[in-house]
């Protein structure tokens, strides 16, 4: 098992949120979107200039800009 941010995650590859660092305002709109420690994760593709980034989480696609999931930490194994 390793830690890694969910911006260094490849496509198709899955995980668990771990912890959540960053500025207040960034952590505060990760919570209130689902993104808690303890969620499965699935990193499913990258925009083609990269941001944002496709995830699917709790069953949902939800789109990240890449500087919001540098601020996720994942357990991926």
């Amino acid at each position: 098992m390793s830690m890694i941010l969910l911006s260094q995650m490849a496509p198709g590859q899955k995980g668990e949120v771990k912890d959540l660092s960053g500025t207040g305002d960034i952590c505060q709109r990760l919570l209130e979107m689902g993104i808690t420690r303890g969620a499965k994760v699935e990193l499913v593709r990258f925009a083609p200039l990269g941001d944002p980034i496709d995830i699917l989480i709790r069953g949902y696609h939800l789109s990240l800009r890449k500087k919001e999931a540098e601020a996720v930490v994942v357990e991926v194994g």
